[in-house]
């Protein structure tokens, strides 16, 4: 590739050059009368070599041209910045969770069928979830604490593996919904953000090669799932929710619904939800809540979840040209001096 390759053009001047050198009439150094008598005499190797002096010229403004005409190599490369979504996914994990549900023809426990749900929604299952691979996502897990599994990364199998070794509680002492806790282990996750990408991307830059794409924070969201009352933590959800507000940071919760169980003549209301206060967390950040009472429900809340929450992904394409017209304007000066050597010793006219 060139960038003035209209130079080339200058190329077409070498033909009438060479019919100009050939078609030129002989210049005589020394004029004699006549020239019978020098016509028997061997022509030396030099005469028969001396054409090659203007061939070198010749090359010479050949190889001018073309490095006029700025040869160079051009690399192709994509630099791809992500606008995307730093998500927190907050699951209940308490004894309620152990509810049964059917998913796909199986009968599975809440937990379990939650955690089926949300790997589809951050992998993506090719039908109603795309995944969230450009998003930084994180897991929280509450019973009667609040723990991080995994904070917010960028590479969804990590995500997932950490969900899959999520487990129900199994000490009686752990037991309990502690919704607040919950939000507010989530929410310091999202509010530091920032700081963790400079992090990530001073460890890049120090020392290994930056192959990821250059991710900004479009916005801050917490998904809560629970089944249950807030019975447990040390933070008030309604208190927590206002903080994360304030933080920027948007929550969309999701209740998994408790039914009647009918037994005979007799009624057991299991662990009901606290559906007022789920809604109340989510209209003071700004998102929505939702009630799942089957599988097929869970899956739509977080399609709808995952149609709300674009990641903007931008490409831009330039190339990266090397000049390479260095070899050929070397050539030429090369081919120059050559002739000028040449002709002042070994082609030396005389006089």
């Amino acid at each position: 590739m060139f960038y003035s390759p209209w130079a080339l053009l200058l190329l077409l001047l070498v033909p009438l050059l060479i019919v100009f050198h050939w078609k030129r009439p002989g210049r005589a150094a020394v004029k004699f009368s006549s020239l019978s008598r020098l016509q028997p005499c061997p022509i030396s190797w030099r005469q028969r070599v001396r054409p090659v002096l203007f061939i070198a010229r010749l090359l010479c403004i050949i190889l001018l041209i073309v490095a006029l005409a700025r040869p160079r190599k051009g690399v192709k490369i994509e630099q791809i910045s992500t606008e995307g979504v730093a998500m927190m996914i907050a699951v209940d994990r308490s004894g309620s969770m152990g509810e049964p549900m059917m998913y796909q023809g199986q009968k599975l426990n809440r937990l379990e069928v939650v955690k089926k749900v949300v790997a589809d929604f951050i992998t993506g299952d090719g039908k109603d979830y795309k995944g969230r691979i450009g998003d930084m996502v994180g897991l929280v897990t509450y019973a009667r604490y609040a723990d991080t599994q995994c904070p917010l990364v960028r590479g969804n199998t990590i995500i997932t593996d950490f969900l899959k070794e999520t487990q129900l509680v199994n000490q009686r002492s752990e037991d309990g919904t502690a919704i607040g806790d919950g939000i507010t282990v989530a929410a310091a996750r999202l509010k530091k953000a920032e700081s963790q990408i400079l992090a990530d991307q001073a460890k890049m830059t120090s020392g290994e090669k930056k192959n990821d794409p250059e991710f900004t924070i479009k916005s801050k969201v917490i998904i809560l799932l629970t089944d249950g009352l807030n019975n447990a933590g040390q933070y008030d959800p309604l208190q927590a929710a206002k903080l994360a507000a304030q933080w920027g940071i948007k929550i969309y919760t999701i209740g998994i619904g408790s039914e009647v169980q009918q037994r005979g003549f007799f009624s057991m209301m299991g662990q009901s939800l606290d559906e007022r206060l789920l809604s109340r967390i989510a209209k003071e950040t700004g998102g929505f809540y939702a009630r799942a009472d089957n599988a097929e429900q869970l899956r739509q809340i977080y399609k709808k979840i995952d149609e709300l929450e674009k990641t903007d992904v931008k490409s831009i394409e330039y190339v990266d040209y090397a000049e390479q017209f260095a070899p050929w304007a070397t050539g030429a000066l090369g081919l120059l001096l050559f002739e000028m050597l040449m002709s002042s010793t070994v082609f030396r006219k005389i006089p």
